[in-house]
């Protein structure tokens, strides 16, 4: 999972590169003399962040990706941008779905700086239910702009959040757990900022599935995999239960969700693992944090101190 970068002037070596990084593409400038694009892609599985400067006009017709594309203007416009159903132009602070996974779209850069954020559809499927009358028909999104400012606002800090903090440390994205446990947060981010299918009323079937003994199971599976990657979807299967009930469980005997419950587990782990460290060895507070997918050292540190009442420094040298 190491960083690709791209840097060039040459139109046609772009256009090489853009139509590997993301599908086949035409793209076509009205000054091929001067036109520079840099790329800089950082990936997860199933999740890629790209920070994309082009100095040029461009414009683009893109096959269909497959994948859920964000864009989020920095600098510059993106002008005449269409999918059918959809025409739209986007400026600075604008953050937007380009198209749905299946359909193609074209559109002109005009000198911008934006970021381009992809991920699996199936990641919504992961965190969210589908209707009730359609449990095999995987969520989709349904609107390409943001319901809300706020719900733009919070995508957007969970964007920068992954860039920042997971992405730009090779050595934390690498961790397992922190890879499972950012991929989600994004698609529930993207859930919750997009219109989409997914069902969140609870039914009869919903209420009597959230028995105490569906949390036991639910509770047990947590606690025996909290070391591995887990989705929402995982936990709801090993409970027998559909997803939306194993929220509605955890919501009504616990107060809280099965990733928060999940996070909470392996906060346990992690002060566990800290009380056990020698003092003067090796291990640092990161290395604890990030093996139980914990990526920020100064969220993991709040998180602990609320939870024991100190430091997690000061349980590892205590």
């Amino acid at each position: 999972m190491e960083s690709l970068v791209f840097d060039s002037e040459d139109l046609d070596a772009t256009e090489d590169f853009l139509s590997r990084a993301y599908a086949r593409m035409r793209i076509g400038s009205s000054t091929p003399e001067a036109s520079r694009a840099r790329i800089r892609r950082d990936t997860l599985p199933s999740v890629s962040v790209d920070e994309i400067d082009l100095n040029f006009d461009m414009s683009y017709s893109v096959t269909p990706l497959g994948k859920i594309c964000l864009c989020m203007v920095h600098e510059g416009t993106i002008q005449d941008h269409v999918y059918p159903g959809v025409r739209d132009s986007f400026g600075p602070g604008d953050l937007v779905m380009f198209a749905p996974p299946h359909l193609s779209y074209a559109g002109r850069v005009c000198s911008a700086r934006y970021n381009i954020t992809m991920l699996d559809p199936q990641l919504l499927d992961q965190v969210a239910a589908t209707g009730a009358g359609h449990p095999q028909e995987p969520v989709r999104l349904t609107g390409h702009r943001p319901h809300s400012p706020a719900a733009a606002e919070h995508l957007r800090q969970t964007i920068v959040y992954l860039r920042d903090h997971v992405l730009a440390e090779p050595a934390v994205r690498e961790r397992p757990l922190i890879a499972s446990t950012s991929s989600q947060m994004l698609a529930a981010a993207v859930l919750a900022a997009f219109p989409n299918t997914a069902d969140t009323d609870d039914t009869a079937q919903d209420r009597t599935d959230a028995r105490p003994s569906t949390l036991r199971r639910a509770v047990a599976y947590i606690d025996d995999h909290a070391d591995q990657p887990l989705t929402v979807a995982d936990i709801a299967a090993a409970a027998h239960v559909t997803v939306r009930a194993l929220q509605y469980a955890f919501r009504r005997h616990l107060d809280t969700t099965p990733l928060a419950y999940l996070r909470r587990a392996r906060l346990a782990h992690a002060h566990r693992d800290l009380q056990a460290a020698r003092p003067t060895g090796e291990e640092t507070v990161g290395d604890i944090a990030a093996r139980w997918g914990f990526a920020h050292p100064g969220r993991f540190a709040s998180l602990y101190r609320d939870a024991y009442g100190i430091s997690p420094s000061s349980t590892l040298h205590g």
